[in-house]
């Protein structure tokens, strides 16, 4: 008889993002217990974080940067920021665009905040470069509530706010990060691992999970349409032998479709990309509870903006945009997603989509009680595509504070 484990799963629709609790079925309870509270194998060289020399992921002076910064003319352009201000950078990646709000305006202090130790890092070095102008502090989204204030921090004491949602390129780029399929590496993911060595990596989950509830994140997580092929086939594998490794998980996930269509599916700049692209989106989220994160993100951001504060956040995928979408126009993100025009005209007879318009009329820079939309989404332009190919996906909305 199946038990069930219970957990909070972010869903998407068509249209908008909704939260529910998701029952998935657990073949061995005690076996998932286990080995979701600490590494699956810790004796193994492929489970947990691998430590590095510190200096080693940072970047030095006429190195190519680890990350270049996305439409870094338009945050600064919506951000709007005055000299004196206090600007709270709430991911600071390598640094991109703090580094342009500095070099841009005089006189202003960045607060700047990550949850990687090396982004972190990089942040002190620049704090020791722009003595008293840069205020680094390393934590998630969900602690900034309890890291900020010893930094003078509180609500209303934040002229503007930048959130980049998402994975940077330094993270994508290091092999023993294990966040890119095309780069040989330990199945790790994990945006913080050394912080913290018990939380789970991505291994434990493909390794831990059974085949519904694998099936189940990958759906939630990716948008991955063959989740029941792709759950089989990792089912049948590590049944074999355990999954540790970055280019193992991407064959495994290649094996469950013809050869034909191992890059059939195109992204949006039409260029050729791997079956197994949704299948590692999907896992790193999960693993880093990035749509909960980013929730509370946009939540600190709220708090600490004073009236008439700008609000910049970039995303890269639609799941981030949806629930930032829906934050903005002021929804309740735990209640159903509210259904669109098109989809209400499917569901109704004809001539009633009339009462349904001014719900419509917000899907894009809509009002709320607490943000007033500057502009519809935001994407970059051709130019900065073909120069930056990751930002193809990336968009960008705008609020001000009421």
């Amino acid at each position: 008889m199946l038990q069930y484990y219970s957990c909070f799963v972010v869903a998407p629709c068509r249209q908008t993002l909704g939260v529910w609790k998701h029952v998935v079925p657990l073949q061995n309870p005690k076996m998932f217990r286990r080995c979701w509270r600490k590494s699956w194998h810790p004796d193994r060289p492929y489970t947990g974080s691998v430590p590095s020399n510190p200096n080693s992921e940072i970047p030095v002076q006429g190195e190519k940067p680890f990350h270049t910064p996305v439409m870094v003319k338009e945050v600064l352009q919506f951000l709007n920021i005055k000299p004196g201000q206090v600007v709270l950078d709430l991911t600071f990646g390598a640094g991109g665009h703090s580094k342009a709000i500095l070099q841009s305006v005089p006189g202003v202090t960045v607060v700047v905040a990550d949850r990687d130790p090396t982004a972190f890092r990089m942040a002190q070095r620049l704090a020791e470069e722009c003595q008293g102008k840069v205020k680094p502090v390393l934590g998630r989204f969900s602690e900034l509530n309890n890291l900020l204030p010893a930094l003078g921090l509180g609500p209303g004491t934040v002229d503007a706010a930048l959130l980049d949602a998402g994975c940077s390129s330094m993270q994508m780029d290091s092999a023993e990060r294990g966040f890119s399929l095309s780069k040989d590496g330990p199945l790790d993911m994990r945006m913080d691992g050394d912080r913290y060595p018990d939380m789970p990596c991505a291994a434990d989950v493909v390794n831990a999970l059974d085949q519904q509830a694998l099936a189940s994140v990958l759906a939630a997580y990716g948008e991955e349409r063959h989740t029941r092929k792709i759950a089989a086939a990792i089912a049948q594998a590590r049944s074999v032998y355990p999954i540790g490794r970055t280019l193992q998980l991407a064959s495994i996930v290649a094996g469950a479709f013809p050869a034909s269509a191992l890059y059939a599916r195109r992204d949006r700049l039409q260029r050729p990309s791997h079956v197994a692209t949704k299948t590692f989106q999907a896992l790193r989220i999960f693993v880093n509870d990035e749509l909960n994160e980013l929730h509370a993100g946009l939540r600190v951001a709220q708090t600490l903006l004073r009236p008439k504060g700008r609000l910049c956040v970039l995303t890269f995928h639609s799941l981030e945009d949806r629930l930032t979408k829906r934050f903005l126009r002021g929804e309740d993100l735990a209640a159903p997603p509210r259904r669109s025009l098109r989809q209400h005209a499917r569901a109704r007879p004809a001539g009633l989509e009339e009462e349904f318009e001014e719900e419509e009329k917000g899907e894009e820079g809509g009002n709320s009680v607490h943000w007033v939309s500057l502009k519809k989404v935001i994407k970059p332009s051709e130019e900065e595509v073909q120069e930056n190919p990751r930002a193809r996906s990336a968009k960008l909305r705008t609020a001000v504070r009421q």
